[in-house]
């Protein structure tokens, strides 16, 4: 059985939403699993990071000007995944410079909870 139950409620992208984070933690997750062709435990390691916060703050963002929960993740899903690994990032990280933003996040993160 896999594990992709929060680890961490009060920050990450479950303390950012709030009383939302119900309804949107399954839904991220099988966004960005099936945007980054990753694992659910990976995802969750993202999530459960400082960066899954910043998706958060994306999310909600979008909540605020009038989108859906879904409308909301799968928008912000789609500009992390256009956004690129520039080359500050790359050296800081040691994520290859040019990968999709959430792909390189959710991969790093992956290898370190490894």
């Amino acid at each position: 059985m896999t594990n992709t139950t929060t680890a961490n409620t009060a920050w990450g992208f479950w303390g950012t939403m709030g009383h939302q984070a119900d309804a949107a933690w399954p839904l991220a997750c099988e966004a960005i699993a099936k945007a980054c062709d990753e694992r659910l435990e990976d995802v969750r390691d993202f999530l459960d990071s400082r960066h899954g916060r910043h998706f958060a703050d994306g999310v909600n963002d979008r909540i605020n000007n009038g989108a859906s929960l879904q409308a909301a993740i799968d928008a912000t899903t789609a500009q992390w995944m256009a956004w690129k690994i520039d080359r500050r990032t790359a050296k800081h990280y040691g994520i290859p410079a040019g990968m999709p933003y959430l792909t390189g996040f959710v991969v790093q993160l992956a290898s370190q909870a490894a």
